[in-house]
Order: C-alpha cells, then sequence, then structure tokens
C-alpha cells in the first residue's frame, strides 16, 4: 500500500515545507514516497551542495594543465606524453562515526571508483583523519576500526595507502573526521566521462548485487549527529574490496576497447544519483525497469531500490550493438551486468517495474543547479563572538622553561607529532611496486612505469589554524601541501579539497566556512595551482558541538625526473644544514602551535602567511633540487625548527641516524625559535660546495639562506639549550602513538 505524503513524512527526509512546495511546483502534483526519496537524496547536502556552491565558486578551476575540473567523478591533469593524473578526496565521517570499519572500508571504496570511472587505473590511495583524545576509550574504538577499515579494503583491493596525515583534538571527540583521496593514471585518449549520451544507447547495471544497506545514506550525511545517530546503522554502507577489484579491471577493459560512452557509480544517492546525474549532464533523459535490477534481499520496494547505497554498483551507458560485448567482459569477470533502459530524449528519469511508471521525474530538477526552483541557498555569516578572544595572547604570560630538552622529548612523544608507523605499517604501500618514495616523508612518490616520470602526492591541513583564523588557515592549508610536494622535487600542479565544517545553517559556521574559501583560494590563485575536484562535509556536530573547521587539502605534484626526487632526513656528514627563509620569527610564530597545545594546553593566538615570500622560498627549493644540489628537504612548520631538525636526524627508514650540530643567532624568545610555526620556511641539507650555487639561487629569488649548522654525530645540538641523543630521540617519537593507543 503506498503511504500518504503528510508533513511529517515530508519533515522526516528532511524537507522545509519551503521546498516541498518547489517539489509540488516542478511536477504539477504531489510526489509518491519513491519520488519524495528520490528529491530526499538527491537534495540533500551532500548531493546538491546547496549550502556551499555559491562560495564554492570562488576557487580557481581553470590552467594550462586541467583536462577536467569540477564537475565529473574526479579531476583530470595532463602531465605530459600522453599521460594524465586523475584525482578527488571525498569524506565519509558519519558513517565512520556510527560503524568506523564500514565507514572507512567504503569511502577507500567509494572514491577509488570515482577514480576508475574516468578510465584511469587507480594507482595510490591517501587518507586525513581526525580523532579526539586517545585516552578515551570510545575515541579508540573509532580510531582502531578506521585503521583497520582502510587498511582492510585498500590491501584487499590492490591499490596502495602511500601517506596521508593524523591529528587529535577534543573537537572531533564525537564526530570523527575520515577524508579519503584517490589517485589514478591513464592515457589521454582512455578518459571517459560520467554522461548519458545517444538516445537508444543501452544503460547497464553492472556489479555487486542491491540490498537495504546505505539507505537514506547522503540523507544521513546531511544532518549533525545525536543521541540518536547509531540507530541509524543501516544507512552504513557494507563493502567487499574482492568484488571491487573484478570491477575495475572489467570497467577499465570495457573502456579500453571503446564499448562505453558513459560510467559513473552508484555512490551516495545510489541508483538515483549516477542515473539523475548521468542524464543531467548530456542533456538527456534516461528510462529503466528496476524489476530487472539484480537484489540480494527479497520484496524490495522501488524506494529502496532506488535509494539504496549497495557498494560495488556501477552504471554504464554503452554503445547501441555493443551489449553482447560487454556482458561477454562482465562474464568473463564473474559480474552481475544487466541491459536495464535506454537514454532518452525527452530530459526525464523514468523509472518502471515490469513496466508500470512507478516514478517520473524531470532529471534536471534532480541534478541540475541552474533547474527553476532548484534549491541554492545563500547562508547569512557572521563573524563568531569569540574570534577576537581566542585570538589575544600575551605571550609574556608564559614562563620559560629550564629543560628545553623535556619540552622537545614531550613535543615528540605527542600524537599529533609522533611516527605515524603504527598506522602506516597495517597498510600496503607496496602493491603495484610503483611507490619511490614511502609514508613518513614531505610526500609519498610514485613512478610513472615506462617514462621518467613520477608524480607526489600529499594530503594536509590544521583545523586549529582554521579555527583562529579561517582565511589565514585556508591560505595555509594550501601553501603547506605545495611545500611538502616542493620539498620531495615535485612541482605542485593540482589541488582536490574536502571541506569539513559544522552546520551551515549556523551564520558562524557558514562564516568560517566562506572565510577558510576565500583563502585558499587566494593561495590556489597566487600559486597558481587550480581545483579541480572536491567535497564539501557540513553538519559535522554531535548535540550542537562543531568540529574546528578543517579544510583538507589534496595535491598532486609532478617530477619529470624521478632520479631527483628528495626525502626529508640528513644522509651525509659533514652536509651543511641551511635554512631557507627568515631565521628571525616573532612571538606571532606561537600562535596555533603545538608547542602551545601540547605544553600550556591553549588553542590561541593569531597565524599569518606571507605568500610573496611562500611562492619564492618553493622556486628557490624546486630549483635547487632539480639542480642536483640538495641531500634532503624538510618542510618546517608542525612543531617549529626544534622538531623537524629531529625528524631530519632520525626519519631516514632505510639506513644510519645522523645528528646534527646547530650553532645560530636568534633575537626572540628561545621557545619562539625553537617551537614556533612560522610559515614559509624549509630546512635542507647539502655538500659545501654546493652552497654557493644555492645562495646563487636564493638571491634570485630574494630568499634569505642561512646556515644553521652541519649534519653528523649520533646527538642533537641546537646551540645551548638542546642536546639530546639520537636513540632518546628516536626512542620517544617512534613510540609517542604506541603509548597514546
Amino acid at each position: 500500500m503506498e503511504i500518504k505524503i503528510t508533513p511529517e513524512v515530508v519533515a522526516e527526509h528532511g524537507f522545509t515545507p519551503e521546498e516541498y512546495q518547489r517539489i509540488q511546483e516542478i511536477l504539477g502534483r504531489e510526489p509518491n514516497l519513491t519520488e519524495l526519496g528520490m528529491f530526499s537524496v538527491m537534495w540533500s547536502e551532500h548531493c546538491s551542495y546547496k549550502n556551499s556552491r555559491p562560495v564554492l565558486k570562488l576557487f580557481p578551476t581553470s590552467g594550462k594543465r586541467v583536462l577536467q575540473g569540477p564537475g565529473e567523478n574526479a579531476g583530470v591533469i595532463d602531465i605530459g606524453d600522453g599521460w594524465v593524473v586523475v584525482m578527488k578526496i571525498e569524506s565519509h565521517n558519519h558513517p565512520s562515526a556510527i560503524e568506523p570499519y564500514q565507514g572507512a572500508a567504503t569511502g577507500v571504496g567509494g572514491i577509488l571508483r570515482d577514480i576508475f570511472t574516468m578510465g584511469a587505473r587507480p594507482v595510490a590511495l591517501l587518507n586525513s583523519l581526525r580523532f579526539g583524545s586517545l585516552s578515551d576509550a570510545r575515541v579508540r574504538y573509532l580510531f582502531h576500526g578506521v585503521i583497520a577499515g582502510i587498511a582492510g579494503y585498500g590491501n584487499c583491493v590492490g591499490v596502495p595507502t602511500v601517506g596521508g596525515e593524523i591529528y587529535f583534538d577534543e573537537s572531533y571527540r564525537d564526530n570523527c573526521l575520515v577524508n579519503v583521496m584517490a589517485v589514478g593514471i591513464a592515457r589521454k585518449e582512455d578518459i571517459i566521462t560520467a554522461q548519458a549520451w545517444g538516445p537508444e544507447n543501452p544503460v547497464i547495471y553492472l556489479g555487486a548485487t542491491t540490498g537495504r544497506d546505505g539507505i537514506h545514506g547522503a540523507t544521513f550525511a546531511s544532518v549533525e549527529l545525536g543521541e540518536k545517530s547509531e540507530e541509524k546503522r543501516s544507512a552504513v554502507q557494507v563493502g567487499d574490496p574482492f568484488m571491487e577489484k573484478l570491477l575495475i579491471e572489467a570497467t577499465l577493459e570495457m573502456v579500453r576497447t571503446g564499448l562505453l560512452v558513459g560510467v559513473q557509480d552508484m555512490g551516495a544517492a545510489g541508483l538515483t544519483s549516477s542515473s539523475s546525474e548521468m542524464a543531467s549532464r548530456a542533456g538527456t533523459g534516461i528510462e529503466i525497469d528496476i524489476a530487472l535490477v539484480p537484489k540480494r534481499a527479497s520484496g524490495m520496494t522501488p524506494y529502496e531500490i532506488m535509494l539504496s547505497e549497495s557498494q560495488e554498483r556501477m552504471l554504464l551507458v554503452g554503445k547501441k550493438g555493443k551489449e553482447e560485448e560487454i556482458k561477454s567482459i562482465a562474464a568473463k569477470w564473474n559480474l552481475h551486468c544487466v541491459v536495464m533502459g535506454k537514454v532518452t530524449e525527452d530530459g526525464f528519469l523514468r523509472v518502471k517495474e515490469n513496466g508500470r511508471i512507478v516514478a517520473e521525474l524531470p532529471v534536471g530538477a534532480l541534478a541540475n543547479p541552474n533547474f527553476p526552483l532548484y534549491p541554492v541557498y545563500y547562508r547569512e555569516d557572521k563573524e563568531p563572538s569569540y574570534q577576537k578572544q581566542i585570538q589575544a595572547l600575551n605571550f609574556a604570560s608564559f614562563p620559560l622553561t629550564q629543560d628545553w630538552n623535556q619540552v622537545l622529548l614531550t613535543l615528540l612523544t605527542s600524537p599529533n607529532l609522533a611516527s605515524r608507523h603504527p598506522v602506516f605499517e597495517q597498510y600496503d604501500h607496496m602493491v603495484q611496486v610503483n611507490t619511490v618514495v614511502l609514508p613518513g616523508a614531505d610526500a609519498a612518490v610514485l613512478r610513472i612505469k615506462g617514462t621518467r616520470k613520477g608524480i607526489a602526492v600529499t594530503a594536509d591541513g590544521n583545523g586549529r589554524y582554521c579555527l583562529l583564523d579561517p582565511y589565514q588557515g585556508g591560505r595555509i592549508a594550501v601553501a603547506e601541501a605545495a611545500r611538502n610536494l616542493v620539498c620531495s622535487g615535485a612541482e605542485p600542479l593540482a589541488i582536490t579539497d574536502c571541506l569539513n565544517f559544522g552546520n551551515p545553517e549556523k551564520p558562524e559556521i557558514f562564516w568560517q566556512f566562506r572565510k577558510v574559501v576565500e583563502g585558499m583560494s587566494d593561495a590556489a590563485r597566487f600559486l597558481d595551482i587550480p581545483v579541480v575536484s572536491g567535497n564539501v562535509s557540513f553538519y559535522n556536530e554531535t548535540d550542537g558541538q562543531a568540529v574546528d573547521p578543517t579544510p583538507v587539502v589534496g595535491m598532486v605534484g609532478l617530477l619529470e625526473d624521478i632520479n631527483y626526487c628528495c626525502t626529508p632526513w640528513f644522509k651525509n656528514e659533514g652536509d651543511l644544514v641551511i635554512l631557507l627563509g627568515d631565521p628571525q620569527i616573532e612571538d606571532i610564530s606561537l600562535g596555533g602551535s603545538e608547542y602551545l597545545y601540547q605544553i600550556y594546553h591553549r588553542k590561541q593566538g593569531l597565524v599569518r602567511i606571507n605568500l610573496e615570500n611562500e611562492k619564492a622560498i618553493q622556486k628557490v627549493c624546486l630549483t635547487a633540487i632539480k639542480a642536483g644540489l640538495v641531500s634532503s628537504a624538510h618542510d618546517c612548520v608542525e612543531g617549529g625548527l626544534a622538531v623537524a631538525l629531529a625528524e631530519a636526524c632520525q626519519g631516514n627508514p632505510f639506513g644510519d641516524f645522523l645528528g646534527a650540530r646547530i650553532e645560530a643567532d636568534f633575537s626572540c624568545r628561545p621557545d619562539t625559535w625553537l617551537f614556533g610555526e612560522a610559515q614559509s620556511r624549509i630546512i635542507i641539507s647539502l655538500a659545501e660546495k654546493y652552497f654557493p650555487e644555492l645562495l646563487s639561487i636564493a638571491n634570485q629569488y630574494n630568499v634569505k639562506a642561512t646556515i644553521l649548522g652541519r649534519v653528523g654525530g649520533s646527538r642533537l645540538m641546537i646551540n645551548d639549550l638542546i642536546n639530546v641523543d639520537l636513540l632518546t630521540l628516536r626512542e620517544k617519537w617512534w613510540g609517542g602513538l604506541v603509548s597514546g593507543s
């Protein structure tokens, strides 16, 4: 029996009365329950971007290497010689907060599908994770579950997890953030889009069977968490990485053999989103019969079939007359493959069940923000009343310690700075044998087989900076990701971003969001690094408490010759240790620092970056690396100079550790000089004979290159402030995350 559409049913589907009125005007009638459900998932923030779309237009999205920007499953960048890189990052925050293993695992599966639906082979995974304190039992449950989910899916599907980041802060206690990035490689001629071209072309279902898992997953991701969120476990999907591996091979074979017109995975909003979005992009329509959908549950209704987010499923638009060849490839890979409909000319998504129409909607009303009455909101924004208070910081009120050795060791054991080896050792980072620089460096580096080229990949963000100053924090997020790539020897090419915020209907949250995007946009434009794909994750709140504003910047860079890749750790006795950037920093650099957070338990202060300095320093570092002058290069930010030096002394996974003796002048407080997080600074090491050439390059860009000391010995000695043996450094840094969990 058809359920009657009442105000209560409308509200349960997340609509405001005004939005429901729009639906009635679009249809010229009341929707049935299936249609209401389809509008519900497609007009959710997760799918529609109705709150964020106007602000996202600030991003620069074009460039000389951009082949595909935002609007498709993933961005595509030309790296020359017929090769392209495909990249995307997305969130799986709410599902992971409820069911951490499957939430994280299906996040991996979903982002991989965004890559191979473009015709690219996935070659790398990265993740950016945020949790509360590991002293909390539930946080430890989430932490271990998420890590296991990422490892379980990525290792089985055969795509290496090569990098990422993990941060711990109380703001993420009840709402962990799980952002997953994937990168793929393809020949330019093999790229395909998610568009339903060609009336009468067959619409084909490929992959796993459809069940009741994941129903209303997109809607669940578009509301705050609360006491009853645990009841929504049915909104969390269940993944099968072995099925995904078969799906990768079958899809890529179909693309290479020219059998397909378009491909999209049935991700958020399942069959509804894949069919309506593909048709909307092409300006066509689609007609399907859901009686033909392979199901793993009996008695499924049209509502359930259209909204299910069961994993490992693809929607294909094939070339008419090629149906049997498509089915033959699917059979070879033991996958369900059913012709379930066709492309039409009328601009409608028409859903039938055994020939009876059960839903009939304009595809534009579901998936085109330019369609009349489609919801797009211009939210009010307001600076939080606490903003000036958290920026104010009286540095003179903090007493200076007499034991800087202990401060350094305390920071190295901080979960935010300690070695991530307990995490990345659970990941297979060598499968496909492309990985040249493993997890633990500033960026991972992978080879492009058959060429001299390589790519460097990273994912970075700092919610603490963005809490203190969203605009500057957004600028820093872009600059730091680029700096990490430059330290690896790569030219930054493009950004994919995941923007994690609280409830956008609150003016203070929307102010944070807008300011962060403004900052990111300005930095991306100034550094000439376009944004080609991304994801917005709103409603990261539990019982009204929002996470810190957390933009995560995924970035890919190009090495024309992989033999010139660079790593952070010291390599040669007697090398000079050089600081690129200003050696004299202000007390303001303690603002938002890990030192302030761990030693004084404060999230306060100002954060700043000068993009002109940033661009110049990156130019100097990259030019010097490409000239073969540099032995090591390491970004100097989180934890400051002392922590960066400690990491360079003991990070080498393949050889002996080398200490350093630093003797340099400074004019500020000792803690500012040692642990201040001033931006736009890089520590490099090089043979003394190369210093004149480095100085010439630095002078060309008006960048300071200061000799701090030399590499060598078995201790890290910094002036008369710090003197610690490397074994002690290693023990503390290596064990920090283990002891915390």
